[in-house]
């Protein structure tokens, strides 16, 4: 009759506290990641949102005072002569319609 008793002290003494301690680590560690994880995703969207505005004053910046309008010019009748040649190497020759 003393190893019932033997097993039943073991399990309210050391079992139960122990499993309950363990949870509630689980769970604090668990609300903890969360919250971390809720922080940096915070923390990174307004990185993302800096860097979106840094980048789209640069853009800005390059276009007004790296670029000139005979510069552009010139570009769009390169693009224009090469994109023509192509478009006539593609029509077919000499079919009938």
């Amino acid at each position: 009759m003393t190893q019932p008793v033997d097993v039943i002290w073991w399990i309210t003494a050391v079992e139960i506290p122990a499993v309950a301690s363990l949870f509630w680590l689980h769970w604090r560690m668990r609300s903890e990641l969360l919250s971390r994880i809720e922080h940096q995703r915070s923390h990174h969207e307004r990185d993302i949102c800096d860097l979106r505005d840094g980048l789209a004053e640069f853009k800005l910046d390059v276009a007004r005072n790296y670029v000139s309008i005979p510069y552009l010019k010139d570009i769009e009748k390169r693009l224009t002569g090469h994109l023509l040649r192509i478009e006539a190497k593609l029509e077919p020759k000499g079919t009938c319609q």
